[in-house]
């Protein structure tokens, strides 16, 4: 098999550019921003597919769908909750670190396997978790080479069509009657408010002004009229003998 066959083959196994962010050199100085502090490169835009840059770089990356790699143990690594907005990490295996869930760019050959091991990595054999196939990103794209047709990178959605993460907002993957629904109720709960508001005192008004007292809630005592409460009362009649 050729390098253009080989090149083809692998184009089509995985994304574009994660060949070129796993074969990234990071974490030297900027070429352009060499004599600035925490110029290191440890930038990689998906969308262009170059070389990794520093952060003083990103202005020329405006708009593009930009990761930071990070290092763990001299090796490169990436937070989960970022790379998997892009591909499929299912089979590899994640660790935490700083508090956060990160996952190898690369394989780490493990010479020695501890005793009790029952679960390697299929290309490094770096010993496992059992509900792990791989180490590292680089070592299921090996995998995936060897002809395995049940691991994918791509990222499916609903309908079963390729998801491009980051390009969705939460509004958007709302379905459309739940949108028209909480719509409906918010407009029918403020009618309801602004009802019951002009009920409240409009009846009050009423009440007030021709003194019904049937606008009121029969719990509620009736009003006292103090006009009636000036009258003398009469002289009392006692019963004949």
């Amino acid at each position: 098999m050729g390098p253009m066959m080989k090149a083809e083959e692998d184009y089509y196994l995985s994304p574009p550019w994660l060949i070129p962010m796993l074969r990234a050199n990071y974490f030297v100085p900027c070429s352009i921003h060499a004599d600035s502090n925490k110029s290191e490169c440890n930038m990689f835009c998906l969308d262009c597919s170059s070389n990794a840059f520093c952060s003083y770089c990103l202005f020329n990356h405006k708009d593009h769908r930009v990761l930071q790699i990070r290092r763990s143990s001299y090796h490169n690594v990436v937070r989960v909750n970022e790379i998997q907005k892009y591909i499929d990490i299912s089979c590899v295996q994640t660790y935490i670190i700083n508090s956060a869930r990160i996952v190898f760019l690369n394989e780490r050959p493990q010479p020695r396997i501890g005793k009790g091991v029952t679960n390697t990595c299929e290309i490094c054999c770096r010993s496992l978790l059992d509900s792990f196939r791989f180490c590292s990103l680089g070592c299921k794209l090996g995998g995936m080479k060897r002809g395995n047709q049940s691991l994918t990178f791509s990222l499916k959605g609903k309908h079963g069509r390729e998801y491009q993460g980051g390009s969705e907002s939460d509004e958007a993957t709302t379905p459309t009657k739940i949108r028209k629904t909480c719509a409906f109720n918010r407009l029918m709960s403020g009618l309801s408010i602004s009802t019951v508001k002009s009920d409240y005192f409009s009846g009050d008004q009423r009440s007030s002004s021709s003194g019904d007292e049937s606008g009121f809630s029969p719990g509620t005592p009736p009003i006292y009229n103090h006009r009636n409460s000036s009258r003398r009362k009469g002289v009392p009649h006692r019963a004949p003998f």
